[in-house]
């Protein structure tokens, strides 16, 4: 009998192994990746910085590496090579959104371009946003707004001068109201709280801090229960009737003024959403939240991008002197004899630009830009990539790989003048943008903003730094958040500039 159960048990146990042998062999080859800890992963290994601990994860293992997130299954690209693979031969698999806890909320359970997944409603839905919304002629025609929020800005600081002027606010501020007058004909200070409890600057603000968060049900969605206890979900309610009672008490004012069907050079973007709400030939017919959800997207992205781009860029002139010199130079130049810079003027500022493409390259306004899942599996190189991977684009890694970029730490515009690189997405070392099907498509909106707001703060004020500063002194560090602003703000003085 002990004979019979111990060779019952020997077959038992090369049963055992054969098959562990056999499921190995048919396990998928994934990206190499650091060793992981049961249940959590490699979450652990993600600090407060995540493209920052991905790029030092990536420095280790590769530009192409494997993290199990808790339950979710991650690749992390942190190479131009790996992204032009994915962009252009494999897309449309890369194409599809993860339905992020608080983003889900946020869009109206994904009825934006940013959070849709793939399919008719997103083909849509950013077709209303390319061509309607977004569209050369449309942003053209916001050309006056831009003109008057920026000599707004210049005399604000006007009235500031020799005492340390905040840039961070001032171009968040400035941010805010060019995307709410395009919106629905108000800046975002006009009208007091008509529109809410508090000032629509600070509940974006409180909605952009709760995008950024870490969310424990974003990586285990089934303990999505913990944030009634955190206070979390508490929090993304209050924010979100906030901004809910915001979006439909302007398309209110919108549908009871009688003039609401205006000419279409003079619309704002939500009478182009009424007015495509109600067309009987719309493919797919807009409901309220999709108005609203698209509202998200030209709110929630369109301000931080040029903020942000703003803010850094200001940072990197006033820590490098030389550059700030040749930057001004240029365009007293190109505005001499002017009140000031006009957007007719931009086209000739071109180290102005190389400058704006340098930040980005070092400071790209969404780090990881947003996260991306694998419809269906797929294979990258030798290895295979499951269906539902989530995917993340390590811009900052991507845009400071010494493969591609020599002395990629430093501020030096002139890096571009012998290269034929943009930030559109067709040159795969520079993507601050993305790039492919889900690539922003707001850079035509945000970059002359960005421009005309730098041409003005360099054409008329002289910078520097408040008494006893250094340059060494300015904390570039940076906060934590879905797009990536300075962790301190920026304070600079301002004096005028006599010709």
């Amino acid at each position: 009998m002990k004979f019979l159960l111990v060779v019952a048990s020997l077959f038992l146990f090369v049963f055992l192994i054969l098959s562990a042998t056999k499921r190995k062999s048919k396990a998928k080859k994934l990206p190499p990746g650091p060793r992981k800890l049961p249940v959590i992963g490699n979450l652990l290994q993600i600090g407060k910085l995540p493209h920052r601990s991905l790029q030092k994860l990536s420095n280790e293992y590769g530009d192409f590496i494997f993290l199990q997130l808790g339950s979710v299954p991650t690749v992390v690209v942190s190479s131009a090579g790996i992204a032009r693979e994915i962009f252009r031969t494999q897309d449309l698999v890369f194409s599809g959104r993860p339905a992020l806890y608080a983003g889900k909320r946020f869009s109206y359970n994904c009825c934006n371009v940013s959070f849709a997944p793939y399919g008719n409603y997103w083909r849509e839905a950013r077709k209303i946003l390319v061509l309607e919304l977004l569209s050369t002629k449309r942003v053209q025609s916001f050309e006056a707004i831009r003109d008057e929020e920026v000599s707004s800005l210049v005399q604000i600081i006007c009235s500031s001068l020799s005492s340390p002027v905040n840039i961070s606010t001032l171009a968040l501020s400035l941010a805010n109201n060019v995307v709410c007058r395009v919106a629905f004909g108000k800046g975002s200070d006009e009208g007091g709280n008509d529109y809410g409890e508090r000032k629509f600057h600070e509940i974006l603000f409180e909605t952009q801090e709760l995008l950024g968060e870490f969310n424990v049900a974003d990586y285990f969605p089934g303990m999505a229960w913990i944030n009634k206890i955190n206070g979390l979900d508490e929090r993304l309610e209050k924010n979100f009737r906030e901004l809910d009672k915001f979006y439909d008490k302007i398309i209110e004012d919108h549908l009871n003024s009688s003039s609401w069907m205006k000419q279409r050079d003079d619309e704002d973007v939500i009478d182009v959403l009424l007015r495509i709400q109600k067309d009987p030939n719309q493919e797919i017919p807009l409901k309220d939240d999709h108005i609203k959800g698209l509202l998200a997207d030209i709110f929630i992205a369109g301000t931080d991008t040029s903020s942000t781009t703003i803010e850094w860029a200001m940072s990197e002139l006033i820590k490098n002197p030389r550059v700030l010199r040749k930057a001004q130079e240029e365009v007293r130049e190109v505005a001499k004899g002017k009140q000031k810079v006009q957007e007719s003027d931009l086209c000739k500022l071109e180290y102005l630009k190389l400058v704006i493409k340098e930040t980005l390259r070092l400071h790209p306004p969404a780090p990881l830009l947003v996260p991306r899942v694998t419809t269906a599996s797929c294979k990258i190189m030798e290895y295979e990539i499951p269906a539902d991977t989530r995917v993340l684009i390590n811009s900052t890694a991507i845009g400071t790989d010494p493969k591609y970029w020599e002395n990629p730490l430093t501020f030096l515009p002139e890096r571009f003048l012998d290269k034929e690189i943009d930030y559109r997405g067709k040159n795969f070392e520079l993507l601050p943008f993305g790039a492919g099907r889900r690539g922003c498509p707001g850079i035509n909106f945000s970059i002359p903003l960005v421009e005309l707001a730098l041409a003005n703060l360099l054409f008329h004020y002289n910078w520097s730094l408040p008494e006893g500063m250094l340059a060494k002194d300015v904390d570039m560090e940076e906060a934590l958040g879905i797009t990536m602003h300075k962790k301190s703000p920026l304070c600079l003085v301002a004096s005028h500039y006599t010709c």
